[in-house]
């Protein structure tokens, strides 16, 4: 049987189930922040999010056949259809791990493409493919040559990681899949099989709008969340990690009681005209968002993260100079503060969205119990103050 075949079945079910499931603030989660209509990334006008989800198989490894829990999800910035350069910067807050492309945006100040994201061996599969896309679809008629950026957390607990079952048309079909819109988050695209806190992680996505006195900009963060312990995670100021434990089958499993052993890349978009060296200032914020959910950013944790922002159209024309805005530092802290809330409140979105999934050798991770969530934000202080 071709498993291939039935996989849009697959992915219909979870579309579906994932646009109905709660997010963090609808369990009482007392977040801090105003967020945009769609308390998503694509709050950030222009900005097109798509993914691929691949699960298939039970039972036993059997490498190169499964099971499989991986996929892959990518980010436009100024959407599919227009390949404009945006200003960019990014942060490796803990380097055990990998985005590809990072040298450039560093010296040019510019992300120029989608931002891609996988599990750790399909990395190179996916940047071949997001290049030979673009040459398919024309975005290369400025320049020969592309540099991808292209990040990973490792799922290899749920997912035949060496089997690397992410192929080209799967990225072809995250690329010409992108929408703006609603972001499915949990079990989906490239957070399919990641392990978040001891619980499912996956995908998760917020937003911030700021007051007009503060520019009434819009600030959107995705993540793709595989980090912490159990014991390390906090909600909204909540032990929740600490409060619901593991159970005793569980609970001496390395990833339980040694080093934060996950990683987590994280995509900062924003509408508000900022330079390259302000947005590596935003991106360096979403550590904080991070450290509110109690990670440590441990020895063995890939923690990566790029900034973006889709004003200043026509910031690489040539010849040149061009004129451009920018956002006084003195006026910047608001925009610090928005990424910081939008990354801790994404990290939950991906944690609640998340469904129970088994994988290889039988390997099952829980979601994070909705009842018990709820249940711990009523009695906590901060939901008096709310």
């Amino acid at each position: 049987m071709n498993f291939r075949h039935l996989l849009p079945l697959c992915l219909v079910c979870m579309t579906g189930f994932a646009q109905s499931s709660p997010r963090a603030r609808a369990l009482g989660v007392p977040l801090d922040g105003n967020p945009g209509p769609l308390d998503a990334i694509t709050d950030v006008k222009g900005v097109e999010v798509g993914d691929t989800t691949l699960i298939r198989g039970e039972g036993k490894l059997v490498v190169g056949q499964g099971p499989v829990r991986t996929g892959v999800t990518v980010i436009f910035p100024r959407g599919r259809g227009d390949a404009e350069p945006v200003y960019a910067g990014w942060f490796s807050q803990n380097g055990n791990g990998e985005m590809t492309g990072t040298t450039w945006v560093e010296e040019s100040g510019f992300l120029e493409g989608p931002v891609a994201i996988t599990n750790t061996h399909s990395v190179g599969l996916v940047r071949d493919s997001v290049i030979a896309w673009s040459v398919q679809s024309g975005r290369l008629a400025l320049q020969p040559w592309s540099l991808p950026v292209v990040a990973e957390t490792w799922d290899g607990y749920l997912n035949d990681i060496n089997g690397f079952h992410v192929q080209q048309a799967d990225v072809f079909s995250a690329l010409a899949g992108a929408k703006g819109g609603p972001v499915l988050e949990g079990n989906v695209g490239g957070g399919t099989g990641m392990v978040c806190y001891g619980f499912k992680g996956g995908d998760g996505t917020a937003s911030r709008v700021l007051s007009a006195d503060a520019g009434g900009y819009t600030v959107g963060v995705l993540v793709q969340c595989n980090c912490g312990r159990r014991p390390q995670l906090t909600i909204a100021g909540v032990p929740v990690g600490k409060l619901i434990p593991a159970p005793p089958a569980k609970a001496t499993l390395e990833s339980e009681v040694t080093g934060d052993v996950g990683s987590i890349i994280i995509v900062v978009a924003t509408d508000a005209p900022l330079l390259p060296t302000q947005l590596k200032r935003l991106a360096r914020r979403a550590t904080m968002g991070l450290a509110r959910t109690g990670s440590i950013s441990g020895n063995s944790s890939g923690d990566i993260f790029i900034a973006f922002s889709t004003a200043n159209r026509g910031a690489d024309k040539e010849p040149g100079p061009n004129s451009i805005l920018t956002v006084s530092n003195e006026r910047i802290s608001p925009l610090f503060q928005a990424t910081v809330e939008a990354t801790e409140e994404a990290i939950v979105n991906a944690m609640v969205a998340a469904q129970t999934m088994t994988g290889v050798d039988g390997h099952t991770i829980e979601a994070l119990p909705h009842d018990k969530l709820t249940e711990l934000m009523q009695r906590s202080p901060q939901a008096a103050i709310k």
